[in-house]
């Protein structure tokens, strides 16, 4: 995977979420939407001076697969050493403690990311899960074409989804289960086609968790969307 891969998939997320194309940059996309998501960060392999992708800060670092090499070529065992003073042990301590990054556990097509397991496709995303084709998402499962989302599960085609599940279609859901085609939400359930609402259960077509006409319903939301991609 590639970098005009992926932001093919996040427009591909953006029109089924907004319904309209977007032209922002993975740069743009980043800012403006996963600026509260913790995301990998670039550090160089410390033996071998390539730039790679952690979760966090060490001293230093290698590659799951270089770290994989040097398991089956050298190993990493010691030959048997005398301590004499905690200085020495220290110093070879230091000599072997890399921090791995990278680590992605039967992952496919995944790049620039941290701590992955059984994912395919995935972007500048940390401890994930089973998820498909989703960027700058973090402690996520089961769950395909997201952006900026995190701790969330067996949703699709979202954006900005935190603390919820069983989400499609929506952007900026909160604390939610049961949320589709939906925009700003918090603490709702079973919500089908409402936006700017909290604290609901078991509605469609309402704004500020006001009941709605279809037709009024849909003429208010182009205007949230133009608002929500202009600010």
């Amino acid at each position: 995977m590639n970098e005009q891969k992926v932001l093919e998939m996040a427009h591909q997320v953006f029109s089924c979420v907004f319904r309209k194309e977007t032209n922002l940059s993975l740069d743009e996309i980043r800012e403006k939407f996963a600026s509260s998501i913790k995301l990998p960060i670039e550090v160089k392999d410390s033996t071998t001076g390539e730039v790679t992708w952690t979760d966090g800060i060490a001293d230093t670092y290698i590659t799951q697969k270089n770290m994989e090499n040097i398991d089956f070529s050298t190993g990493w065992m010691k030959k048997e050493l005398t301590f004499h003073t905690m200085e020495e042990l220290i110093t070879v301590w230091r000599e072997i403690n890399y921090k791995t990054t990278e680590r992605l556990y039967d992952c496919e097509n995944s790049i620039q990311s941290d701590t992955l397991y059984n994912c395919i496709s995935s972007y500048r995303s940390l401890n994930c899960r089973k998820c498909k084709n989703i960027l700058y998402s973090e402690g996520c499962g089961e769950s395909e074409y997201l952006i900026a989302c995190k701790n969330s599960g067996n949703c699709n085609y979202c954006i900005n989804v935190d603390d919820s599940g069983t989400c499609s279609n929506s952007y900026l859901v909160t604390c939610s289960s049961k949320i589709s085609n939906s925009l700003i939400i918090q603490d709702c359930f079973n919500l089908h086609e409402c936006i700017f609402c909290s604290h609901i259960a078991n509605k469609r077509y309402c704004i500020c968790n006001t009941q709605f006409e279809k037709e009024e319903y849909f003429q208010w939301k182009k205007l949230i969307v133009e608002w929500i991609l202009t600010h």
